[in-house]
């Protein structure tokens, strides 16, 4: 069965990408904004390839979820996140393949990084490609949101650090708090909003886990988190007051929280489309913060 480069690439679920790109941006502007970038090719070079390895570990878990989603009963004609599999679009075994190549390139992407910045990359690296793997089951047993901040957050600041700079950096993890909030917040609308077809599938998420009204509560608490985060830091000297160029982004973010406000009212569909605008909300967010600290570092 032959597919077109566009089918290929909306099988990876590329709109999701700003999640795992944005850490990565941001702790490059954080280290820009402390003097720690120098004016030399090597830390481009390391910014370009972290952010094609991350897209293409992150396009592999997105396509080995569908995968399993689909092998599972998760994806079926009632209910199903990505219709590819479901009408045959294309054969399990395909999106299993397409998988396997990506996260080879991923790691080949990983590898190139490490070789320019150090072998302690390789620790970081491992954990995230395992954890990838690991994404499917870990969902299905309510632990699909840790796993993600852990991804998304902790792993990607943490591996984007140590690649810029060749050593651990365990302070930037203050960029994993507001960044991997909101990424979390894309995954935990998309599971809330399948709450009742994952019941019938026999998993649990962590939506699940504790109801519908709590889990509408917490998406809200996560449009506000981000926010609180970067004013505390940048109140505790921890930041450049110019970060606070991404409270911007919280006209998006009200937007999102307006919308699962009503779940008293619309119920599950108050999350409809919401992963979708928590994926736009990391863009703009990031991006703006990303902005306000690299004209930190040029003045």
């Amino acid at each position: 069965m032959k597919h077109s480069f566009k089918e290929w690439l909306a099988v990876t679920r590329y709109w999701s990408f700003p999640v795992s790109t944005m850490p990565v941006i941001v702790t490059f502007a954080w280290l820009f904004s402390r003097g720690e970038i120098p004016c030399e090719f090597k830390p481009y070079l390391v910014l370009i390839l972290s952010l094609l390895g991350v897209m293409l570990l992150h396009a592999a878990g997105n396509v080995l979820s569908d995968y399993f989603d689909y092998k599972t009963g998760v994806d079926n004609e009632k209910a199903f996140a990505v219709p590819n599999l479901v009408f045959k679009k294309f054969e399990p075994k395909e999106y299993l393949r397409f998988s396997i190549i990506l996260f080879i390139l991923g790691i080949a992407a990983g590898i190139a990084v490490t070789l320019l910045s150090g072998t302690g990359l390789l620790i970081i690296g491992g954990a995230a490609v395992l954890l990838t793997m690991l994404y499917s089951f870990l969902k299905y047993h309510a632990l699909g949101d840790l796993d993600i901040f852990i991804i998304f957050g902790v792993l990607t600041v943490l591996g984007a650090a140590y690649a810029l700079t060749g050593t651990f950096r365990p302070d930037a993890l203050i960029l994993a708090v507001p960044v991997g909030i909101i990424t979390v917040s894309v995954l935990h609308a998309n599971n809330t909003y399948d709450t009742n077809s994952d019941r019938e599938a026999g998993i649990k998420t962590f939506g699940m886990l504790i109801g519908l009204k709590a889990s509408a509560m917490l998406y809200c608490t996560y449009m506000v988190l981000p926010f609180v985060c970067i004013i505390a830091y940048v109140i505790a000297g921890l930041m450049h007051p110019l970060a606070l160029l991404c409270l911007l982004a919280a006209v998006p973010a009200f937007k999102n929280l307006k919308k699962a406000a009503t779940y008293k009212q619309n119920g599950l569909e108050a999350m409809a489309g919401l992963d979708q605008g928590s994926a736009k909300l990391q863009m703009v967010f990031s991006l703006l913060l990303s902005v306000g600290l690299i004209i930190a570092g040029l003045i």
